[in-house]
């Protein structure tokens, strides 16, 4: 577990909103609140999860903190810069300390391109290296993620899903970078794969001192490779803790209903257990409920739950959540 004291990167209410324009002169008539006023750290070497239901906004979280999308508001403070105002040249030679592992190993790797092509890219756009010093760096990457470093002169489609996202890997690693964002990097691939990429992940950490935002929907697997769990909703953080404390005492009522969905390897515990079923289905981010969002699935909810958004504070030590009831009373009992 990484050292509390050492926060490599700090978010600040951070939003992102896309606009919703209409009509022939495009006027703007909304936004879509995708990321709504996000606040948590990431510890140097530590992996922080983010979970929460597909459209809760993990995804933009994560390329709005890189700048792929810029964000709206807030900070992105990374070593003293704030990634949110720097310059596009700033920007730039920031670049090479984050890096990100895409969804789709399909969709993310250039099929006109070989192996050797698309690892060595990186390293060409930041003239780190070239000629025989690129070929050499990227066969050590290619044996680093447990690929033939031979394989330079083939392309994507030769490969199967669990290889080519090892060559996404190798990639994202090309520029030693501190901070990887790891966007469902297992989530398009076999059940049998996923075990062997976040065991390489778990190695590439330890062995580099890596940092990961590791986003997933996977509950099981996120409590395997993470040490602190973020839980999203409609473009908030609902609860945020330590992993053990996060699975054995969920607090938010939203957290408690996804912790209730996770299989129990054990029939009787399972046959035991309570299942929380929630109502409803996620409203639009464009239109997010007044008060809290969870309030119109929510089965704890009280009057103050439809007129003031919650705070989002420390109810317990390092454990955050954004919840009325879980302020005046500790815990929200729904099951």
């Amino acid at each position: 577990m990484a050292e509390r004291n050492e926060a490599l990167v700090e978010v600040r209410e951070l939003r992102k909103y896309f606009p919703i324009r209409r009509g022939i002169l495009q006027r703007h008539v909304g936004d879509v609140r995708a990321v709504d006023g996000v606040s948590f750290n990431i510890y140097q070497g530590e992996t922080l999860g983010l979970v929460g239901e597909t459209g809760s906004g993990k995804t933009t979280v994560g390329r709005t903190m890189l700048r792929l999308y810029e964000p709206t508001d807030g900070e992105i403070i990374f070593e003293d810069s704030d990634l949110a105002k720097l310059t596009d040249s700033q920007m730039r030679s920031m670049r090479q300390r984050m890096q990100i592992i895409f969804q789709d190993p399909y969709a993310s790797l250039n099929p006109r391109m070989t192996v050797g092509g698309i690892v060595g890219e990186p390293l060409e756009v930041h003239r780190v290296a070239q000629g025989k010093e690129k070929r050499e760096r990227v066969q050590e990457l290619l044996r680093l993620v447990g690929l033939n470093p031979y394989f330079v002169n083939r392309y994507p489609h030769e490969f199967s899903g669990g290889q080519r996202q090892r060559i996404g890997i190798a990639r994202a690693l090309a520029l030693n970078p501190d901070l990887i964002v790891c966007d469902e990097p297992i989530s398009s691939l076999d059940v049998s794969i996923q075990a062997q990429v976040v065991n390489l992940l778990e190695d590439l950490q330890n062995r580099l001192g890596l940092t990961y935002l590791f986003i997933a929907h996977d509950l099981s697997m996120v409590r395997h490779i993470s040490d602190r769990v973020a839980v999203m909703y409609l473009g908030k953080i609902m609860e945020l803790a330590d992993r053990d404390e996060l699975y054995l005492n969920p607090l938010h009522p939203y957290t408690q209903a996804l912790m209730s969905a996770v299989p129990v390897p054990d029939p009787v515990v399972e046959e035991e257990r309570q299942r929380i079923i929630l109502e409803g289905d996620i409203p639009s981010p464009s239109n997010p409920p007044k008060g809290c969002n969870f309030n119109t699935r929510c089965p704890a909810a009280r009057d103050i739950c439809f007129e003031e958004e919650p705070g989002f504070v420390e109810v317990e030590s390092e454990h955050f959540c954004a919840c009325h009831v879980v302020e005046q009373e500790g815990r929200a009992e729904i099951g």
